[in-house]
């Protein structure tokens, strides 16, 4: 009996030695966690940086903070934007969620906007918001090289590595921005109608509503469209916003009264300035797939697309239903990111286990590793550069 008393007795002291060794190693993970950010260099011999815009209606919280996580990196800036349509709760409930992050906490380098603007479907008021969203960057962040503009049912196709790895080889004046001035059947239904947008002038949620005339299609300027979706360069940026010609602010003007502005608004500046209208590659780097004809808006996509989305050799895919399995493929074969994890890169230097976050930790934030997705994404810009030299597809 003592015998068996004896073993019992170092069976479970083997146990609590075991766990007491897994306790305080887990403890000494966490503590020695990285609470200071490293320095962040800027310029020519370092890796590009970007700023997003990621933006969002009433009940989107989760899908920005998941799109937020997927796209996140210590160099890059953020900007959330949750609609007027939102309410406070949820809009402090984003602001927790994104605090809660150790990185992001650290580094500080995501915001929230605190008091968004009504946005009206259709309506110019979209557009304000992204020239709103980009005086705030460039306001608040000298640092970043391009601006990209991102909704909440948008995904990474390359990890941040990857994004950066790639435009590094990129000049940094050139901008990316699907356009064309064959207008075909938009030139009637969109750029001709005049239209007013509510959420301009009104408190409340409103539609636009139009005017019982048309007006004649530009000859002051020549009007091009495209893709709303774009990843803009700083300079040109600058351009628009602090406005040292009076390109942007007047065609801001006409395009206040256009049907959906943003999908002709910075196509048609950047292609009317003699400065900037040689540094378009003509991509807005989105995999989508359309109706033909196209309708509004594209497919959702799914399981069912992830190889093609794979092959596109592009940066984003849009849209996605919340939460549809095809983005947690995306995150396990892409991005390596665990639930409710930042993206890891090689900015991560922490053990990864299923209670430790390997970006708790982290060392030098301005180097990158490509991942094996960034082969076909180069050769994507490789043939979008190509393109640019031969001037074969540039504001035409």
């Amino acid at each position: 009996m003592g015998a068996e008393k004896r073993w019992l007795f170092t069976l479970f002291s083997s146990a609590f030695l075991s766990l007491l060794f897994l306790l305080v190693y887990s403890i000494s993970a966490f503590s020695s966690s990285k609470q200071f950010p490293s320095i962040i260099h800027h310029g020519i011999h370092h890796p590009p940086a970007f700023a997003y815009y990621i933006s969002g209606g009433r009940g989107d919280k989760d899908r920005i903070l998941r799109l937020l996580l997927a796209v996140y990196h210590p160099r890059n800036r953020y900007l959330l934007h949750l609609g007027a349509e939102a309410s406070d709760k949820e809009r402090m409930k984003l602001i927790g969620a994104v605090n809660a992050v150790p990185a992001i906490r650290s580094f500080g380098n995501v915001d929230v906007v605190g008091k968004p603007g009504r946005l009206t479907y259709m309506g110019s008021s979209n557009l304000a918001a992204i020239l709103r969203a980009a005086a705030i960057l460039l306001r608040m962040d000298a640092g970043w090289t391009w601006f990209v503009s991102l909704s909440a049912v948008d995904y990474p196709l390359v990890t941040q590595d990857d994004l950066s790895h790639v435009f590094s080889s990129v000049s940094r004046d050139l901008n990316f921005i699907d356009h064309t001035s064959d207008l075909g059947w938009k030139e009637s239904q969109r750029i001709q109608p005049i239209v007013v947008d509510p959420g301009i002038y009104l408190a409340r949620r409103s539609q636009i509503f139009h005017a019982t005339e048309k007006r004649p299609t530009p000859d002051g300027f020549k009007v091009f469209t495209g893709s709303p979706w774009v990843i803009l360069s700083r300079s040109f940026l600058e351009f628009c916003v602090l406005g040292w010609d009076n390109l942007p602010r007047t065609l801001l003007m006409y395009f206040n009264n256009v049907v959906l502005s943003e999908e002709s608004y910075f196509h048609s500046v950047i292609c009317n300035a003699p400065e900037f209208k040689n540094t378009t590659l003509n991509s807005d780097l989105r995999y989508m797939v359309w109706d033909n004809p196209p309708k509004m808006e594209p497919h959702f996509l799914n399981t069912s697309d992830y190889d093609l989305m794979v092959q596109s050799g592009v940066a984003f895919a849009r849209q996605f239903q919340k939460d549809d399995p095809v983005l947690d493929k995306v995150d396990e074969k892409i991005l390596k990111r665990g639930h409710d994890r930042v993206a890891p890169g090689a900015w991560c230097t922490g053990r990864r286990t299923w209670w430790i976050d390997p970006c708790s930790q982290w060392g030098d934030v301005n180097v990158v590793k490509p991942g094996p997705q960034a082969k076909k994404f180069k050769e994507t810009i490789k043939n979008l550069l190509d393109e640019w030299n031969s001037q074969m597809n540039q504001c035409k």
